[in-house]
């Protein structure tokens, strides 16, 4: 039997959302189902996200989504889509770029779904919507502040000291990077006070979880922003740890008086995928994915997707204008070549275990990453990781071609395609 033939007859149909009913016999019972996707421009991959993660609420109780977000960002969505407002507002708010991966049409979408979907229920019961990244040091350092000044005021020295300490180095993270690489003065301690006055004083509700998960930003902030600059790959590591850990905190905070509630992660492949599968490992990198299963085991379910040629948002330089561009047919030998040679225009793949699945998912294959900041030019000498795909995943979702996602700044437009789209907001 061929590769093509092996991969023919792994293809299971994806023409509707009843098609995952294989991928959600995979999950079971599980408690985490991390999904991806190879861009983060792609209206694809988020219109299939949304369809499996809404049958995972609806079918397997799952209590809270986590995306690459902020978290005070989403802290809005939350109120939002556990409440009683429209959450295109909070949505539309969003201002660090790229705000198109949660600025956007699908997501707003998935959101209103969600807020009638919470309805029906009453608000200790209704499914959560947070960020879990790690970038807004100003943001939950304010934040902080703002509940500490009206609840805590016993922890206000602690508060200040920290703001304080961060004002000396201007309101850019990255400047504070910078300078405590050439100096060794550093804000560590003072964020230490902070954080450890929070988590003694805050409440156990919503708002003082809330407060202590702006102030575990603020500490995991400071340790990536300084090692950022440092080089390698500590930075990275630092950040899908603190991912890990905010999903941990979550699965506990809205599963209170059991064994922890189950949660949708919706964050990039290179964060979802094992990092083991990947040359990640060799560089002393670990990722969410790799986090969770090791954390959790089966209760861990990991899923990513692919695609072979289309069009995708993105930037050709960081903070840069977004706009569409095409996504070139994949690069020979690669894992999106095969399945363009093989599969179905649109296909599942569930892993099986491993000694009864067919060869070509132990065989290691560059799998395209596509970035915020994109260069499709460069295609022939990057953009894809090598990937052994039947461990990175636990189950695939392959498109042959996809489109642009639709973001919210930046209209009116008619079309995904780069003719049509406005190259300024």
């Amino acid at each position: 039997m061929t590769v093509l033939d092996e991969v023919r007859r792994s293809a299971l149909p994806l023409t509707g959302p009843g098609d995952l009913d294989p991928l959600l016999e995979r999950v079971g019972e599980a408690r985490f189902v991390l999904i991806g996707e190879a861009s983060h421009g792609t209206h694809d991959f988020y219109a299939w996200r949304v369809e499996l993660t809404r049958r995972l609420i609806a079918e397997k109780g799952f209590g809270f989504v986590g995306v690459e977000g902020d978290w005070p960002d989403c802290e809005r969505v939350h109120r939002a889509v556990t409440g009683d407002a429209d959450p295109f507002e909070a949505l539309y708010a969003f201002r660090r770029w790229p705000t198109f991966m949660w600025a956007n049409h699908e997501v707003v979408e998935f959101c209103r779904w969600l807020r009638r979907w919470n309805s029906g229920f009453p608000p200790d019961e209704r499914c959560g919507f947070h960020g879990l990244d790690v970038y807004s040091l100003w943001e939950s350092l304010r934040a902080v502040r703002r509940y500490a000044a009206g609840q805590l005021p016993d922890e206000m020295d602690s508060v200040m000291g920290a703001l304080y300490c961060f004002e000396a180095y201007g309101h850019d993270p990255q400047q504070y990077g910078l300078a405590t690489r050439l100096i060794p003065e550093t804000c560590e301690d003072e964020v230490v006070n902070l954080l450890k006055s929070v988590i003694h004083a805050a409440p156990e509700d919503e708002q003082g979880f809330s407060v202590r998960q702006n102030a575990e930003v603020v500490a995991g902030a400071e340790r990536y922003y300084r090692t950022m600059m440092r080089g390698g790959p500590e930075s990275w590591n630092v950040r899908d740890i603190h991912m890990a850990d905010t999903m941990d905190r979550l699965a506990e905070f809205h599963g209170a008086g059991s064994s922890g509630a189950k949660g949708v992660v919706w964050a990039h492949n290179t964060h979802v995928g094992d990092a083991r599968a990947t040359d990640m490992a060799a560089a002393g990198m670990t990722n969410l994915g790799q986090l969770a299963r090791e954390r959790h085991g089966r209760d861990a379910v990991l899923v990513g997707f692919g695609t072979h040629r289309g069009s995708v948002v993105a930037a050709d330089r960081w903070g840069a204008q977004h706009h569409v561009m095409r996504v070139p047919p994949a690069r020979p030998a690669s894992l999106e070549a095969l399945l363009h040679d093989a599969a179905a225009p649109e296909a599942l793949f569930v892993v099986p275990p491993e000694g009864a699945r067919a060869a070509f998912y132990d065989e290691p294959m560059g799998h395209r990453a596509i970035g915020v900041v994109y260069h499709p030019e460069r295609e022939r000498w990057g953009n894809y990781v090598p990937t052994v795909v039947g461990r990175r995943y636990d189950a695939f979702i392959w498109l042959d071609e996809t489109k642009a996602l639709h973001p919210l700044h930046g209209e009116p437009w008619g079309d995904t395609e780069p003719e049509t789209y406005p190259t300024a907001m």
